[in-house]
Order: structure tokens, then C-alpha cells, then sequence
């Protein structure tokens, strides 16, 4: 009989990139800067959002939502990676996994949600443009603020709890450079149909509604703007809507690649490039994606930015 869950007391081993141990410091340095313009790049908008009151909308009070969710879902696995790559410490503890599986869980559900609540911003802004600030007023983007969180952090907690009382006795390897779901799984010596079944819920319960919805509002999205006589206005309706669906399109498009097929079918050579992918890129080019593509934040970064070297040049003259 297999030893129950011996795993529970030693914990787990990153197998990590370490397939690869001439180029570890490479790497470091590579996901290092990549870790470190994300922050930049999302504290960033949280700061030009927070010291200019025209962008108090309820269009960039979701974009500051989705900031928070990058810096936070990346700060889940990329610390441990670069320390694994820089010190070698290759081993995380049970409860530090388990801890680090139920957040990135959650804060991938949370980001889901949030994407559709901005897919809905658009939908109320150019298809009913003159009730926008009646129907997204404070009230309702706190609440949907708030149920962003809710949803997202309340649903992976059963998947979490039947995952850490499975028995680890394969292996002790975690063949990734985090606690990712899929691989846990294959560790296991017990049949994980139940949780496979209770992942396709989640995903029911949470993707393709999530989805169904973002598809549903840039189709009335689509046909308003098709119906403006205006090119000047189209043309300004349509990049208002580029860069979520951009985003959206990109971390949909990861995700369902990585977990939607069977664990027998589980690929670390795949999975590694992909979930780093959605973990560490995407909360990286987020920002650009929404800065490069809006002018309201690229002026308002130019304003600031020329506002603090008028400040410096004037301090350097006093001094």
C-alpha cells in the first residue's frame, strides 16, 4: 500500500528550469526584468489613474482592478522561480504549495470576471452612451468590484481542499517552477476523476459564462459601432474596445490551451512556455497593451512626466 500523502511532510521539489543550469543566472536576469517592468509598468497606470480626476472613471476604475490582479497573480510564482534560479532552493512545503496553488487559482478566476465586467463597461458605454454614468455609477462598480474578489477567491476552495487530501507518492518532483494544478494531479497515486470533473465545473461555472458574456457584449459592441455614420466615430469607438479584447484574447486563448485537455494528456514541455506565458508576460504587456493604444492615459503620462522635469530643472536652478 503506497505511503499516504508522504509528500505532506516534506514537501515538493521544483524541477524548475534546471534542465538548463549553464544559463540559470541568464535567466534570472531575464525573468528578473520582466518581473520588475511589470510591477513598473502597472504601478505605473495605478499612479497616473490615481493623480488625474478626469480618468476617474469607471472605465479605468477596472483598468486599476486588473493592475492590482497582474501584479498580484504574478507575484504568486515568479519570487520563488528567481530565487530557485539565483540561490537553487528548488523545495517548497506542502502548505506552501497547497497556499500558492489556491491563489493563483483564485486570482485567475478573479481575473476572468473582471475581464467581463469591463467587456460589460464597454457594452453600457457605446451602446448606451447617454445612461453610461446612470448605470456604471459608484455604487455598482464597487459592487461588482467587490464580487470580483468574492467570486473569484470562493470558487477554487473546494478544488483546493480535495487536492491537498490526495496522496503525493509518484514523485516528490514537481516538473514546473510553481504548484501548478495539472501537474499535482499526475503526482497522485488516487484516481483524480472527481477533481478532473471539478475543474470542467469550475470552468463552466466561471470561463464559458465569462466567455458567453464577452462574446455576447462586443457583438452588440460590433453592430453599434457598424451602424455610426461617423468614420472619426467609429474609429474611436473601435479603439476604446481594442486593447481589452486584446487582452482578453490573450489570456483566454493561454489558459483554455493549458487546462482544458485530460491529464493524461498533461505536457510539462508545453505547459512551462504557456504558463509562463499568462503568469509573467501577460501582466507585462497588459499595461503597454492599455497605454500604446490610449491616448487619454499616454497624455496624461506625458503631462506627469513633463510636470516632475519642470519641477527638477527649477529645484536645479534654485540649488
Amino acid at each position: 500500500m503506497p505511503d499516504v500523502n508522504q509528500s505532506s511532510s516534506s514537501g515538493f521539489i521544483f524541477q524548475g528550469f534546471s534542465d538548463y543550469p549553464d544559463i540559470q543566472i541568464p535567466l534570472f536576469c531575464l525573468f528578473l526584468l520582466i518581473y520588475l517592468l511589470m510591477l513598473q509598468g502597472n504601478v505605473l497606470i495605478l499612479t497616473v489613474i490615481y493623480q488625474t480626476s478626469l480618468l476617474h472613471t469607471p472605465m479605468y476604475f477596472f483598468l486599476c482592478n486588473l493592475a492590482f490582479i497582474d501584479m498580484f497573480s504574478s507575484s504568486v510564482s515568479q519570487p520563488k522561480l528567481l530565487s530557485m534560479l539565483l540561490g537553487g532552493d528548488n523545495t517548497i512545503s506542502f502548505g506552501g504549495c497547497m497556499t500558492q496553488l489556491y491563489c493563483f487559482m483564485s486570482l485567475t478566476c478573479t481575473e476572468f470576471v473582471s475581464l467581463t465586467v469591463m467587456a460589460y463597461d464597454r457594452y453600457v458605454a457605446i451602446c448606451n452612451p447617454l445612461r453610461y454614468l446612470i448605470v456604471m455609477n459608484r455604487r455598482v462598480c464597487v459592487i461588482l468590484f467587490i464580487a470580483c474578489w468574492m467570486v473569484g477567491f470562493a470558487l477554487p476552495v473546494s478544488h483546493t481542499v480535495l487536492i491537498s487530501h490526495l496522496p503525493f507518492c509518484r514523485s516528490q518532483t514537481i516538473d514546473h517552477f510553481f504548484c501548478d494544478p495539472s501537474i499535482l494531479l499526475t503526482l497522485s497515486c488516487a484516481s483524480t476523476f472527481s477533481i478532473e470533473l471539478l475543474t470542467y465545473v469550475l470552468c463552466s461555472l466561471v470561463a464559458l459564462p465569462a466567455f458567453a458574456l464577452t462574446v455576447a457584449s462586443y457583438t452588440y459592441i460590433i453592430s453599434t459601432i457598424i451602424k455610426i455614420h461617423s468614420a472619426t466615430g467609429r474609429k474611436k469607438a473601435f479603439s476604446t474596445c481594442t486593447s481589452h479584447l486584446t487582452v482578453v484574447s490573450l489570456f483566454y486563448g493561454t489558459i483554455l490551451i493549458t487546462y482544458m485537455s485530460p491529464t493524461s494528456q498533461y505536457s510539462s514541455t508545453l505547459s512551462k512556455p504557456f504558463s509562463f506565458l499568462y503568469t509573467a508576460l501577460i501582466p507585462l504587456i497588459n499595461p503597454f497593451i492599455y497605454t500604446l493604444r490610449n491616448k487619454d492615459i499616454k497624455t496624461h503620462i506625458s503631462n506627469i512626466i513633463e510636470f516632475k522635469r519642470s519641477h527638477l530643472q527649477l529645484a536645479g536652478s534654485v540649488l
